[in-house]
């Protein structure tokens, strides 16, 4: 049999009962014949404790420090669990990024990886051990600790999959897959039997919770089949992989929200080339990603300019944005932080009109107003006043029949 990568959430491995679950599931897994390497994540709400004591010591921790910090959470779940299957008869080693060989850019707080190093893990495999190895973390060209940002242990995870050619890469987690929309808006919503990497792509960038976007994104690069599972339970889960899907057959897979967005408008701007260019390019330089973007139509020589941000970015976006006031001949730079974004899914959607006007038409009826816009080949977003999140899904839940 072949490697197969396990990666375990921070609720998995909470505490000392869940640790030892987590051990008994993998020495199960072991004993088929499987050479087993585990990537596991800070014990559930360590690394906002981590990042509590940083801002209780310093207004404005430096990034490279806050790295240094929030690595000891893996740090612990990786030695508990490596003590909990040695205690249970297993051999298991422990190790860090830096351990492994996980290089990655210089960025702090979301670093990207850059390469991953086999030799380390093949030579622990050989002599029958599990590898665990700290997830969300690497090291950059000067040897100092980086983090991959929120949910970067999945990340680690595939790429670690990719590097060792493993069958399989298993994410487990608190759900049991990836569902047709949430469960706790939608509880008729349906767990997905597989899903292709550009629908989890989509899933995933448009507030989908279950994959980190990046983790996918190496998922299809490197043709790793992603297995989303329970940690909870035995029950199977949701693949993630290329080729000819079962599920292709349907227009739209599933309905995504995210309500951790903020719109800015810049208004009354000069409608001029060159303009947009600069105030995005200004966004860029600040490390603030932008999502949706939409201008709105000149009236004598000038327009208004709105954007999403992600909510955690917003403040800095909105001082960017300030700071060009003058520059742009801008009257106001607006904030608002109760927007949500809810969007559906699917490749069906490449070759069946009308699927806009069903959704646009759906949400209207219900009352809710659409502010903005954007689409791709196989996805609808909005952005709606964040109250209406939960209607917004439920009705386009039922319109789309996704309960069936």
């Amino acid at each position: 049999m072949g490697i197969i990568v396990q990666k375990f959430g921070g609720t998995s491995v909470a505490d000392a009962q869940r640790v030892r679950n987590v051990a008994e599931r993998i020495l199960y897994t072991q004993s088929k014949g499987h050479q087993m390497v585990i990537v596991v994540s800070a014990p559930a709400g360590k690394t906002d404790e981590l990042l509590a004591l940083a801002k209780g010591v310093a207004k404005k921790p430096t990034a490279r420090e806050v790295d240094m910090l929030l690595a000891t959470g893996e740090q612990i779940s990786i030695a508990l669990l490596a003590m909990a299957i040695n205690d249970l008869g297993g051999k298991a080693i422990s190790l860090t990024a830096a351990q492994v060989g996980i290089k990655t850019d210089n960025s702090h707080r979301k670093a990207k990886i850059t390469e991953v190093a086999s030799t380390r893990i093949l030579t622990e495999l050989a002599k029958g051990q599990v590898v665990i190895v700290a997830g969300f973390q690497g090291v950059n060209s000067q040897n100092d600790i980086t983090t991959l940002g929120r949910g970067g242990s999945d990340t680690t995870a595939v790429a670690l999959a990719a590097a060792l050619k493993a069958d399989m890469c298993e994410i487990y987690t608190d759900v049991d897959g990836v569902y047709t929309a949430d469960p706790r808006l939608v509880p008729e919503a349906k767990k997905l039997k597989e899903i292709s990497y550009e629908e989890m792509l989509e899933m995933a960038s448009l507030g989908a919770k279950v994959l980190h976007l990046r983790a996918v994104e190496l998922g299809k690069k490197y043709n790793v089949p992603i297995h989303v599972r329970s940690s909870f339970n035995e029950n199977p889960g949701t693949i993630v992989r290329g080729g000819e899907l079962m599920e292709q057959g349907k227009i739209v897979v599933g309905v995504a929200h995210d309500t951790k967005i903020s719109k800015l408008t810049i208004s009354k701007v000069k409608d001029t080339p060159g303009v947009a260019a600069k105030i995005f390019a200004r966004l860029a330089e600040a490390g603030v990603n932008v999502d949706m973007i939409v201008q709105g139509a000149s009236k004598e020589g000038l327009a208004d300019i709105s954007f999403t941000v992600n909510k955690e970015d917003a403040a800095l976006a909105h001082d960017v944005a300030t700071g060009m006031m003058q520059e742009l001949s801008a009257q106001t730079v607006d904030r608002d932080d109760h927007k949500a974004k809810v969007s559906i899914i699917g490749t069906g959607m490449i070759t069946n009109p009308g699927v806009a006007a069903k959704m646009f038409n759906a949400l209207a009826e219900k009352g809710i107003n659409i502010e903005m816009i954007s689409t791709s080949d196989i996805n609808i977003s909005t952005v709606i006043p964040e109250p209406d999140v939960e209607k917004a899904v439920v009705t386009l839940h039922n319109v789309f029949e996704l309960d069936k």
